[in-house]
């Protein structure tokens, strides 16, 4: 009766005062599971052989056979901040070429907006919750090869490692390596271990560390919890005060993984690594430089593809740290870097690299730099992922500044529409929208880009521009 009136396992489990494992073992015991149903789009008229199904317990019988043992593929839900149609471009770039590899596919996702959930896609179609419950009922219905969390944003990451041990087959990269790229505190750790630069970290013990931390190194510090998505409840502490507030913040998002403190680096620019690797070897990469300085989340600045003010020196630096991740992290799949890059004083011509961040994932970039360079990041993805058909090591940014065009993408705000919202740009995310236009040069494809975007309007000359800033505003950005 619980299930039938859609209690789910895990609120089961807290009413209990078990866990939701125990009364998944039960609820199996009992032979009690969910029923796969056919959504009628035809209005009863007529049978609906359509693909579009859902799991229910008010059932008796299932609509389909379980004789497909498709590859499943993760969706990203809903559209929110930080997961849109992007993901659901990789979602179904994944799944086309697994039907081109000759596999039968699942998705699983339940957001109607998104071509991931067109009936042609893909074999079969659960409009389902993305919860640990849920995919793993349908991965033992239908008996499936397996499952690829890697294209469907965090909400797919945040439960591979409890499908993992829980005898559900994760394609690609090891859920285990996944989980280790989340803790911060072990990400940080394997960095160390294999030379790779970054900036200096300590993970929170107490208020009290965490101020003698700050205190060491200067403040801003940035507060980084793990296993969240676009930056949520990560803030920059200019003084003890805010790093307090901050910290309780973090702590009450991310309770279950450790926070870390890092040093922020002010005045240096940001640069994404997109690419792929195959059993730890690096395949191909794109690296796109920020417009805005670093400290403006990846998803609020403006990439430059191929990038403006790199040297080939540096390009090579960014490839040989991709590497060495790709390596440490026995990478099959897509992943996402962020890499700081700062002037160093002593050697201004060999600038320092420090790698802020790493998702094994795809991101949200991976559409953009897929189609500025022809070639399909995510369909290389999936072959390294399933192992079949995967593409020789290419290195597509070698001769990027030979290039006849540059290709901006920038963000879409909608402060217009959020009655009280802060128009405020930092490492929490905040746009709802991104544009992408191509140019003969940097400069035009900008404006190109920016004139794109919904509400901007170029400056008249003659007439004033308004610069609202505080006493962190760095005054150059005033200055004429």
């Amino acid at each position: 009766t619980a299930k039938r009136m859609g209690f789910a396992d895990a609120q089961i489990a807290k009413l209990m005062g078990s866990n939701e494992d125990a009364v998944r073992a039960v609820r199996k015991q009992f032979g009690l599971r969910p029923f796969a149903k056919r959504i009628d789009t035809l209005a009863g008229e007529f049978p609906a052989p359509t693909n579009y199904l859902y799991t229910t317990y008010n059932a008796a019988t299932d609509d389909v056979a379980f004789n497909e043992h498709g590859t499943m593929v993760l969706g990203s839900g809903v559209y929110r901040i930080g997961s849109s149609v992007e993901f659901d471009w990789c979602g179904v770039s994944a799944i086309r070429a697994l039907r081109q590899l000759g596999h039968k596919t699942i998705m699983v996702n339940y957001n109607p907006e998104t071509v991931s959930t067109d009936f042609d896609e893909c074999d079969r179609l659960y409009f389902d919750e993305l919860s640990y419950e849920r995919v793993r009922d349908i991965y033992e219905m239908e008996t499936a090869g397996g499952v690829i969390v890697s294209v469907g944003g965090q909400l797919p990451q945040n439960i591979a490692l409890r499908l993992h041990q829980n005898e559900v087959k994760v394609l690609g990269t090891s859920p285990e390596k996944i989980d280790a790229a989340e803790d911060r505190h072990r990400f940080s750790q394997i960095l160390d271990s294999i030379g790779v630069d970054q900036p200096a970290w300590k993970e929170l013990v107490s208020v009290a560390d965490a101020e003698k931390f700050a205190d060491a190194v200067g403040y801003p510090v940035l507060i980084r919890p793990s296993y969240v998505l676009s930056g949520a409840a990560m803030n920059v502490a200019y003084d003890a005060e805010a790093l307090r507030s901050n910290l309780e913040l973090a702590a009450s998002v991310s309770p279950e993984h450790p926070v870390v403190v890092t040093k922020f680096i002010r005045g240096a620019r940001e640069l994404d690594i997109d690419a792929v690797a195959s059993n730890g070897e690096l395949i191909k990469h794109a690296v796109s430089e920020h417009i805005e300085d670093a400290g403006v989340h990846s998803g609020d600045a403006s990439l430059i593809l191929p990038p403006a003010n790199l040297s080939a020196e540096v390009l090579e630096r960014v490839k040989d740290i991709g590497n060495k991740v790709a390596r440490a992290f026995e990478i099959s799949g897509p992943f996402n870097m962020q890499i700081i890059m700062q002037k160093n004083e002593q050697t201004p011509d060999h600038p320092d690299l420090k790698v802020i961040e790493c998702n094994l994932r795809a991101s949200r970039s991976f559409p953009f730099v897929s189609k500025v360079m022809d070639s399909n990041f995510v369909e290389a993805a999936t072959r390294a992922i399933v192992g079949e058909g995967v593409p020789k090591p290419v290195d597509l940014m070698k001769g990027s500044n030979k290039w006849p065009y540059t290709a901006i993408k920038v963000p879409q705000f909608s402060w217009t529409r959020l009655a009280g919202a802060d128009p405020f740009l930092g490492v929490e995310m905040s746009s709802t929208g991104e544009v992408a236009c191509f140019g003969k040069t940097p400069e035009e494809a900008y404006l190109v880009s920016l004139m794109s975007t919904n509400g901007f309007r170029l400056p008249v000359p003659g007439k004033s521009v308004y610069v609202g800033i505080d006493n962190l505003t760095e005054t150059r950005i005033a200055q004429k």
